[in-house]
Parts: structure tokens; C-alpha cells; sequence
């Protein structure tokens, strides 16, 4: 049993020093570095949400669209209303969108809408020139500043730009808290280092745009994995376009609060962390090799290090525990202290990495003194249950499935409520 101490011990030394940088990206989050820029010229872009059965949220991200602080002549409006079964097409419609409906069981996920949506873009809106796209999902609301923020970053030359990803409600329970601590971490600690360093960063589902040129060059979209996101970054990391990061671009979005949905959809992130290593993993190793690009390293620690080492260290303390109870029961006190202290040395590193921006961020999360210390503390209990959609993802059956929305808040009920 001492073996699985060793084992245990080479597996964390291995992630630590695969992921050390990220500790310096902290560092620089916390000394206060940002780049900024002024809006060189007023863009013109087109916003397109792909939907299925969003009837309860989308009217809200469309009104919230309508409001943006920039000229609305500049903002032309999509909905893909896509296998839907309720009235998501009459609301966005009613709100003013173009709407486009879609029904095609065989090709199904957001890659494949916003093919078609961009399809059809170009075959009946062709005259009108945009310079670029935002991506939005039904769920999400956007800070009035928002599209005027993004276009200050995209105007300065970004091809790509992504933003700041809060969530609209944080404070429902232990998930939906762990989800967006994930985020604000992501956007803060992860994106935001990553901008100021130049080093490039990374699109994350939603709250995104792109240039019209970018299409261009690739013949329309062609992203179609399950999580075409980390797909799109991949290949932007692969040419070298630098993703850029809008900080003061809010973006809120709605997350699950059942643990069955979570699992669920966590389980899809990590098939399609699969499915992007499979297809780019080699490209992007290449492209490492042949120049040193940091991005590239960035994009393969934040897939196949937790991927490959987490199934590694269960399997292994699995099969050692089997092997204990059958031939070495005396030392299964030496298993239990393994464990234990593997345990509670990832619980005080994770709950580190909930804190920082729970504590940076507080004045941007919608929650209560009280619960935002609880919490600090659930936020590792969070991450380590993707242990279980890790599992699942590898062991399972994952198929692209849409997460029901139900909370239907204006951006105007989160700014008041952040004034209580």
C-alpha cells in the first residue's frame, strides 16, 4: 500500500507541474494588469442565438439586445429556432428577431444551428456587409455596455473576442454556485492573465464574437463537435489568432441547478474535450514543436491533463483497494491515509481557486454574505463531482442534450437586485 502512496503522490507532482503556470496567471490577476482599449471605428454585427424550447428566457436576452448603448441600426438580430416543440419562434419573433426554424433529428447541437442560421444569413441577407458576429445562448442577458464594450477590443484589430461570464443565479444552491465561481475563475484568472500576457485566450460557449473574415476564409462555419467552442478555439490557437478578452463586456447566463442535468451536461464538456483532442490534439503538438507557441501548451493542459490523470488515479486506487481487501488487509490503513490526504491536499488547493474570485469578484455576484462563504466551500465539492461526469463520459453513452431554462429575470431584476 505504500506503492499507492507513491502513485498518488507522482500523479499530483505530474498536475501540479503541468498546471504551475496558472498559478503565475494568478499572480497576475492580482497585481491589477489589463490592457485597454478605445473604440476605433462603430462596427456592424449581427447577433445570432441558436434556441431549442427557450419560450420562458429568450424574450429577455432579445429585449436586452434592443437596449445596448450603441447605435441599434448597427445590430441586426437571428434566432434559429432549432427542433423546437414550443412557441420559441413566435416569442423571438415578437421581440423583434429575424427568426429561422430548423428541424433536423440527424445533424443535431449548436455547431450545426449556427451553420445553418449562417447559412441562411448568407442566402437571403447577402447584401447586408457585417464585420462581425456575436454568439449568444437563449439563457443569456447582456450588460447595457456590453456590445459597445466588445466592440472597443474588436475594432483595435481582435478577429476574436470573448467576454466576462456572470451568473444570473448564483445563489439558487451549491451547483449553480460551483458553475459560476468556474466561470468568474475562467474569465478572471484564466482569460484575462492570458490577455494581458498576450498569450491568447479561449472562447467559452457563449458570449462571443467573431469577424466576418474568419468565415470567410474557412467557407462558413465548420465547428461541429460537442463542444464546438473549445473546437473553435483550438483551431484559432493552430493558425495563431489570438482571442482576445473584454472584461468589461458582462455577459449573465442561466446554469443547472439539478445535479442529474449537471452531471449531464459536464459529462458532454468532457466527451468533447475527447472529441477536440482526437481531431487537433497532434496539430496542436505540432504546431508547439515548430514554434514554441505558449497557446498551444495552455490549450493541451486544460484538456488532457485532469482528462487522462483523473481515470488514472481512480482506476488505480480501485484496483488497489480490491488488491488490499484480497491480500494486504493489514495495510488498508495505509490505503485509507493514501486517500484521505490526496483528498484533502486537492480540497485546500481547490478551495484557493474558488476563494480568489469569489473575494475579486464579489461585487459582480448576486448572492448573500452568508451563502457566498458557504459557498467557498462547496466549490471543491463541486469540481471534484466532474470526477463523476469523467467517468460517465468515458464509460457512458454522451449525446448532445438541451438543458432546460426557467429563469426568467430582465438585466433590469439583476441591477436592482445588486443594489440591495
Amino acid at each position: 500500500m505504500r506503492t499507492l502512496s507513491y502513485i498518488n503522490f507522482a500523479l499530483a507532482a505530474i498536475f501540479a507541474a503541468c498546471c504551475f503556470y496558472q498559478a503565475v496567471f494568478a499572480i497576475v490577476r492580482l497585481s491589477g494588469k489589463r490592457r485597454r482599449f478605445q473604440a476605433q471605428k462603430l462596427c456592424r454585427y449581427a447577433v445570432l442565438i441558436a434556441a431549442r424550447n427557450e419560450q420562458a428566457v429568450i424574450g429577455q436576452l432579445l429585449d436586452s439586445i434592443r437596449k445596448q448603448e450603441y447605435p441599434s441600426e448597427l445590430i441586426d438580430t437571428y434566432v434559429v429556432a432549432d427542433n423546437c416543440t414550443d412557441s420559441t419562434a413566435q416569442v423571438a419573433a415578437s421581440h423583434g428577431a429575424t427568426v429561422y426554424q430548423r428541424q433536423n433529428k440527424a445533424l443535431v447541437g449548436k455547431g450545426y444551428a449556427l451553420s445553418f442560421l449562417l447559412g441562411k444569413l448568407k442566402e437571403e441577407h447577402g447584401e447586408k456587409r457585417y464585420d462581425g458576429y456575436f454568439v449568444f445562448d437563449a439563457d443569456n442577458l447582456l450588460d447595457p455596455h456590453y456590445i459597445a464594450e466588445m466592440n472597443k477590443v474588436f475594432s483595435s484589430g481582435h478577429r476574436v473576442v470573448t467576454g466576462y461570464r456572470n451568473t444570473k443565479n448564483f445563489e439558487d444552491n451549491w451547483i449553480t454556485a460551483g458553475y459560476g465561481l468556474w466561470f468568474l475563475r475562467e474569465s478572471e484568472y484564466l482569460n484575462r492573465p492570458r490577455d494581458t500576457l498576450n498569450i491568447g485566450c479561449a472562447v467559452s460557449g457563449t458570449g462571443f464574437l467573431f469577424a466576418d473574415s474568419i468565415l470567410s476564409e474557412r467557407g462558413g462555419w465548420d465547428w461541429f463537435c460537442l463542444t464546438e467552442d473549445l473546437e473553435f478555439t483550438a483551431e484559432m490557437v493552430i493558425q495563431g489568432e489570438k482571442i482576445a478578452y473584454c472584461g468589461d463586456a458582462v455577459l449573465y447566463d442561466e446554469q443547472p441547478s439539478s445535479f442529474r442535468q449537471s452531471i449531464r451536461q459536464r459529462s458532454r464538456w468532457i466527451k468533447g474535450y475527447f472529441q477536440v483532442i482526437a481531431e487537433h490534439g497532434g496539430d496542436l503538438l505540432h504546431t508547439l514543436a515548430a514554434t514554441g507557441r505558449f497557446a498551444c501548451y495552455d490549450m493541451l493542459m486544460n484538456t488532457i491533463p485532469a482528462a487522462v490523470l483523473t481515470v488514472l488515479s481512480f482506476l488505480v486506487n480501485t484496483v488497489m483497494f480490491f488488491v488490499g481487501m484480497v491480500s494486504a488487509r493489514q495495510e488498508m490503513g495505509l490505503f485509507a491515509f493514501s486517500v484521505i490526504s490526496a483528498l484533502v491536499n486537492s480540497y485546500g488547493v481547490l478551495f484557493l481557486m474558488g476563494l480568489m474570485p469569489l473575494v475579486t469578484e464579489r461585487k459582480r455576484i448576486r448572492c448573500s454574505t452568508r451563502k457566498r462563504v458557504l459557498y467557498a466551500f462547496t466549490f471543491p465539492l463541486f469540481v471534484f463531482t466532474f470526477g463523476i461526469a469523467m467517468l460517465l463520459a468515458v464509460f457512458g453513452n454522451v449525446e448532445w442534450k438541451p438543458i432546460r431554462h426557467s429563469v426568467a429575470l430582465s438585466i433590469g431584476d439583476l441591477s436592482d437586485s445588486s443594489r440591495k
